[in-house]
């Protein structure tokens, strides 16, 4: 029997270790067939299907005789299975290539009385939305097949395909009322996925002993997180078009400060840390305290607090015998005419020879390394390689030096987004 597609591997081993009874118990588990349908193959009692398989009995000596009566019913049972991978409106959306904005389109578009701009712009999501989120699935789909088995890799798959079906058959947007059923049905989607980094954070640790290519696994959640970014930025910014905001366009905060922000996220982290080990280190402001331009800030919130945390919790962590003197974290600002720099500098100690290679991979994380007993186990170390992978999307850099035995510091740079220079495109 030849089997096609991802894991064709895994689907030989199948029918050939495989007696009819077990196979029959795949079929009746939900989640089993899933599997085997979002890649390309069913299973019809006793049979995987594919479009070019050959069918063969399970065994040489007894001829296997499906129940023809039960085998329609199956049919009729996986037809809605059939459906929601819906996968040849998938494949014919994944060939096209997606339109993407510069973010000056979106900060020059403007405001019209009439709400036309509201219309335009989901009329462009309506268009755009299906195909991104089939480039998406098709990276599912080109997964190792025992990487996209695990169950919460596959519950995000699943999400995808879900939120494809739901757009791509959505109604044409063509006058105020299909716009704002079509906003609402993007406010809905943009809940259920807020949790989709998170669950891929754990997916990966799950099944990292699986693992043998960790370029294919970095290239595959890199294009994830910059594609998710995208999408919504997109969505967000379509949404809040509705809401007027003083210095607002939108997402765009045409009057930013990164000062601002920085002063929240800090706090904000310094409350986890004490929160976490009992003390945290302070804070510290240096530079062009007083830049403001138009910027989005979201993305930059995200980056910047996982550049703290790490500075803050690294600060703890080196001190844990002189928790009443912890060396401040100092962040310098940089403003010029073509882009902004962000400079986060600790002194918890520097990060180790053996170790430095690793800290932009997936899943690899120094937090709870720790032999000390007063420091609590981490998370699943997808802050700064998260964090990498943004800044690019924004046109950027995020870039780190380290100093054994002394201390990190994180560059962040990010071009100006109304700048004549074509920063990056969303």
């Amino acid at each position: 029997m030849k089997s096609v597609g991802i894991g064709s591997f895994f689907l030989k081993k199948i029918v050939a270790m495989s007696s009819p009874g077990i196979i029959n118990r795949l079929s009746s588990t939900g989640r089993h067939r899933n599997i085997l349908t979002v890649y390309g193959c069913k299973l019809i009692h006793g049979e995987i299907l594919s479009s070019n398989v050959q069918t063969r009995h399970f065994s040489d000596d007894v001829v296997y005789k499906p129940d023809l009566r039960r085998s329609t019913e199956f049919r009729e049972r996986s037809t809605s299975v059939t459906s929601f991978y819906n996968q040849s409106a998938i494949d014919q959306y994944a060939k096209a290539n997606s339109v993407r904005l510069t973010p000056t389109t979106l900060l020059y578009a403007g405001k019209i009385p009439d709400g036309s701009h509201l219309l335009r712009s989901a009329q462009y999501l309506h268009k755009e939305l299906p195909v991104r989120i089939a480039h998406r699935i098709k990276g599912f789909r080109n997964l190792p097949f025992i990487v996209g088995c695990n169950p919460t890799i596959l519950q995000v798959h699943e999400m995808y395909i879900r939120a494809f079906n739901i757009l791509s058959r959505h109604p044409p947007v063509d006058d105020k009322a299909s716009e704002e059923k079509f906003s609402e049905t993007l406010r809905t989607l943009l809940d259920d996925h807020k949790d989709v980094v998170t669950l891929l954070a754990e997916g990966f640790s799950e099944c990292r002993k699986h693992i043998e290519d960790e370029e294919l696994i970095k290239q595959f959640l890199d294009r994830t997180l910059k594609s998710r970014l995208g999408i919504r930025l997109l969505c967000e910014h379509h949404l809040a078009l509705h809401n007027e905001q003083p210095n607002h366009v939108g997402i765009i905060d045409v009057n930013f400060s990164p000062r601002k922000l920085i002063e929240q996220k800090a706090e904000f982290v310094r409350t986890i840390c004490e929160s976490k080990y009992g003390y945290a280190p302070n804070f510290r402001l240096n530079g062009h305290l007083h830049g403001r331009f138009p910027y989005i800030p979201p993305p930059l919130e995200y980056i910047v607090g996982e550049i703290l945390k790490n500075a803050f919790r690294a600060s703890v962590e080196s001190n844990m015998d002189n928790l009443n003197n912890i060396p401040d974290v100092v962040v310098t600002i940089a403003v010029n005419d073509v882009d902004f720099v962000v400079r986060v500098s600790d002194r918890g100690g520097g990060i180790p020879h053996k170790i430095i290679n690793k800290v932009w991979n997936y899943n690899f994380t120094t937090s709870g390394t720790s032999t000390d007993d007063r420091v609590n186990g981490g998370l699943y170390g997808f802050g700064l390689p998260g964090s990498r992978a943004y800044a690019e999307f924004l046109g950027g850099t995020l870039l780190l030096e380290t100093m054994q035995g002394v201390g990190t510091d994180i560059y962040l740079r990010l071009c100006h987004i109304d700048s004549s220079r074509e920063a990056f495109r969303i």
